[in-house]
């Protein structure tokens, strides 16, 4: 992950555009993109300082976490409910989600759900036992030739 560049080297790169360089000139000589000497200087403008911006994290997950008490509220009424049936009960409702954000939304409350097919498949597999005496021959044989892998 990236890293923010220090705020001495912002301040000495600002210090230069303040003292007449250009924002390219700038990059060249403190020896950084030109599109951050633009950048830093426009925060300077908006925000008054050149502090780096947090980095990271999650950013969109509070578009859905708006909606916590509709969407938990589907579920408390169908609790079977699919991703693809709660995303078209909320575009119903005006809000557009993708099922993997959905998915994100019940890990952060740690939220599963466990689907017993009409054939139960969490259980273990039922298998007969081999009766005694028979032996399951191979469907091809094999060459007696050991073959080494290098």
């Amino acid at each position: 992950m990236s890293k923010a560049l220090s705020f001495d080297l912002r301040d000495r790169v600002i210090a230069a555009i303040e003292g007449g360089m250009s924002c390219r000139q700038a990059a060249a000589r403190f020896g950084i993109s030109p599109a951050s000497a633009i950048r830093w200087r426009s925060r300077l403008c908006t925000h008054g300082d050149v502090r780096p911006g947090p980095l990271g994290g999650d950013r969109r997950s509070g578009r859905i976490e708006r909606h916590a008490d509709v969407i938990l509220g589907l579920v408390e009424r169908k609790s079977d409910i699919t991703l693809a049936e709660l995303r078209a009960a909320l575009r119903e409702q005006g809000l557009a989600t993708s099922p993997s954000s959905l998915w994100r939304f019940f890990v952060r409350r740690r939220i599963t759900l466990k689907k017993v097919g009409a054939r139960g498949r969490t259980e273990p597999p039922r298998r007969p036992e081999p009766q005694a005496g028979m032996v399951r021959q191979p469907a091809r044989p094999r060459s007696q030739t050991t073959r080494l892998h290098r």
